[in-house]
């Protein structure tokens, strides 16, 4: 194994390592995406189309912002000097 493979492997050896930021991201698109479009529907059933229509995109929008602002805006994403 060389210098590069071992930085590369985290040092545990477990690949998919449960941590609090994948489970709370995890939970962030399923309430973005599934929980929205759920109650969309429930919305929509109920004659109130265009309000879960709103929720819908409300939902999803929040989800994204979310995901933005708390993972990918705090990244140093620049090239090489």
């Amino acid at each position: 194994m060389t210098d590069e493979d071992a930085e590369a492997e985290p040092a545990d050896g477990q690949l998919f390592e449960l941590t609090r930021d994948k489970v709370l991201l995890v939970a962030l698109l399923v309430v973005g995406i599934a929980g929205s479009g759920l109650v969309r529907r429930f919305l929509g059933e109920l004659g109130y189309n265009d309000l879960g229509a709103i929720v819908f995109v409300l939902g999803y929008g929040g989800m994204i912002f979310a995901i933005w602002y708390g993972w990918i805006r705090p990244m140093d994403i620049t090239g090489p000097n």
